[in-house]
This record gives structure tokens, sequence and C-alpha cells, in this order.
């Protein structure tokens, strides 16, 4: 009798992240009293607003601490159609939102929606780590389309159109793009729309750092480009970099109605409704004018201005100009390292913490959060102008 296998194929096939190693040891180095400089944080360092964390203690003390609906409570999805129409001209119902347990989740539960096994997930290079190992988890096919710093890591319409088989099912997009801080245009986007509906593509449209642009730039959702393209696209959105409430887990998308109630059966036997509570935070937050989340982009776009500046002036490194989201990726390749040693140097010879680009599909760049105080930005770019003036 053979040998039954302990796991299964599906969960087999989800590769560890490669920055885990680099983050545990930044964690250990802290915990020991070391001054780190950490640039690898995903997470805004604004605290949450103090309306919002009222609001939730308001929801703990009068009870509101029990099941909701699935897909959440009336009068949040109320407010996030509202949000949806005014922010980005798109005309959602009730019953075509689900909030979930941050966009995160809102992503994993429409690919598991939308993706069979052996269907082409078109996938813009570099990406967010977690696209590939959803739809590794989807039993899917991850297609990177590799894109070029030259064109601020933007994917083209043609190498969409290049990358496009029998097989292709979804494409996801991330505007503004964790890790490069690329924004796309609206004429780049109406393009990428008019080939998803020629070709029948669906779309999951990450637009979680809407809020976080810079240079005077409009972020657009390509759904609002007619009602073709809504209905072969999913918006995902959440308040965790537009309100720093990374730790509440909420996220919403909005959708077509048959999507969406597939992903609705989906979490009633998944997670259920996310947090009584953080959902009472969040009508809180989406009540609130847009003054935080403004106040914040000026403050992150300040933070990227300075880093841009000081990383002109060094020698072995280079960078894409980020028009959003609060990381700026840097290319390294002229230092003769790959990134994973880059940085595990950086954080054993100068306590500073930052992201491996291998993590994001490319190699040759790493990624710097400028999610941190002023202070320690400074301190962390004088620590590595000194050493990479060393590097020959």
């Amino acid at each position: 009798m053979g040998i039954v296998a302990r796991l299964s194929e599906r969960v087999s096939k989800v590769n560890p992240s490669p920055t885990l190693a680099i983050t545990a040891k930044a964690k250990a180095l802290k915990a020991e009293g070391k001054d780190v400089v950490t640039f690898a944080a995903g997470e805004p360092d604004f605290d949450t607003p103090a309306a919002v964390k009222a609001a939730a203690v308001e929801a703990i003390n009068s009870g509101f601490t029990k099941y909701t609906p699935t897909t959440g409570i009336p009068d949040l999805k109320k407010l996030i159609c509202e949000k949806f129409k005014k922010e980005n001209l798109l005309d959602y119902q009730p019953k075509q939102v689900v909030v979930s347990c941050g966009a995160k989740h809102c992503i994993s539960n429409a690919m598991f929606a939308l993706v069979n096994k052996g269907d082409e997930v078109i996938i813009p290079s570099p990406y967010w780590v977690s696209y590939p190992e959803m739809v590794n988890l989807c039993e899917g096919l991850p297609r990177f389309v590799k894109t070029s710093p030259a064109n601020s890591f933007k994917m083209t319409a043609d190498e969409l159109l290049s990358n496009i088989t029998s097989r292709t099912k979804l494409l996801v997009l991330n505007s503004p793009s964790n890790p490069t801080g690329c924004v796309y245009s609206k004429e780049e986007l109406a393009r990428i729309a008019e080939i998803c509906v020629e070709k029948e593509i669906f779309v999951i449209s990450d637009e979680i750092y809407e809020k976080i642009i810079f240079d005077g730039l409009k972020h657009v959702s390509i759904a609002s480009f007619g009602k073709e393209i809504y209905d072969l696209t999913v918006t995902v959105n959440g308040l965790s970099k537009s309100h720093s409430m990374t730790g509440w887990r909420i996220g919403y998308l909005g959708g077509p109605q048959d999507i969406v109630g597939a992903i609705s059966n989906f979490q009633d036997h998944s997670t259920s409704n996310p947090s009584s509570i953080s959902q009472k935070a969040a009508v809180a937050a989406l009540s609130m004018p847009d003054t935080f989340s403004r106040e914040m982009a000026g403050e992150f776009q300040k933070r990227r201005d300075y880093i841009v500046k000081r990383l002109g002036g060094m020698k072995n490194i280079s960078y894409v100009l980020p028009k959003g989201a609060f990381y700026i990726f840097c290319d390294i390749s002229r230092t003769g390292m790959g990134s994973m040693e880059f940085c595990t140097r950086l954080l054993d010879e100068l306590l500073i913490a930052a992201i491996p680009g291998m993590a994001f599909g490319n190699d040759k760049f790493v990624r710097f959060s400028f999610a941190t105080g002023p202070k320690q930005i400074e301190k962390g770019m004088d620590r590595l102008e000194s050493w990479l003036d060393g590097i020959r």
C-alpha cells in the first residue's frame, strides 16, 4: 500500500515568501535593541484616525459584537456604493458589493470565483508577491508580462496583446502599484480595457493605493470605461492604506452580480463576515472628509522627494520615480549583487531592512518603503550612501 501524501497538491504549489528571512531577522535585531532602520513596511506609519477608533469602542460598548451578514452590514455597503459612484464613476448596488477581511481577501475570493484549473492569469511583472501564489492555489497558471523601467514598469497594450492565448482568463491590474509605484494614465487604461473587451478577458483591478498618488495625478478605475469592461471587472479596494487601518482587516469589492454572488457563496463557507467591530469603524472612516488621506499622501510625497534627491547623488544605484503608493523600486545591478545578497548585506552591515526584488519578480531591484518617519529615512539614506560609495 502506497504512502498517502500528507499535503494537497494545491497547497504544495504555493511558494514560501523569500522575504521572510530578512523581515524575521530585522525584528530579532530590533528586539535585541539594535538600531535597525526599516524600509520594509507595507503599511502607513500614521495612526488610525481618532473618529474611527472611537466608532470601534462604541461598537464594543454597545454590544455590536455578533455575526453580521456575510457580505457586510447594510450601512457600510451603502457608503461603499456612494464612494464608488462619487470617486470612481462606478454605479454598484449593495448586492454587487462584498466586504471582506482586507483587499487581499477580496482578491483571493475573486480568483477562486473566476479561475479554473489550467486557466492563464496575466500578471504584469514586477508584481505584488501574493498574486501568483493566489493563482497557484486556484490551480491556474500565472503568465508574467515583463515590463520595462523605461515605461515606469507599466504594461503596454502591445505587451498585453502579445501575451494573450486561448487559455487566458484573467488580467490582474494594480494601479498605483506595489512595488513600483507606477500609475496608469486614463489613455493607457482605456486601451487595455478595449483589448480585454475584445478578447473577453476578466480583470481584477487592485486599487488599494488609489488615495496615495502624487504630482497632481488622478486615479482612474478601469471599470469606468463603459458597460462592457464594467461587466468584466472586479474592482478591489479597502481602508488599510487610505485610512491607515491595516490591522482592522476591512477590504471591499464591487463587480457584476453573477461574480459577486459566487464570491458571497464562497465567503459564506470560508470566513463568513469580517469583524463586526471593524465594520462599524469602516462606516466612520467612509463618513469622514477626505482630509486625512490627502494630508497623508502629501507627507508621503515629501518623503518620496527627499529619498529621490538622496538617491540621485549615490553611486551604484538608480531608481524609477514612483507616482503613487509609498515604495521606491531601485536598480542595484551595478553592485554586481542579486537582490537577496544585497538586502542581506544591508541588514548585516548597516542594520537597514529592505525587500529584495526577487520577491516581486525582478532580482536586479530592491524595494524601499518610505512609510517610516523622516528622521529614520535620513538616517537610512546616510548609511546607504556611505556603504554604496565603498562598493567597487
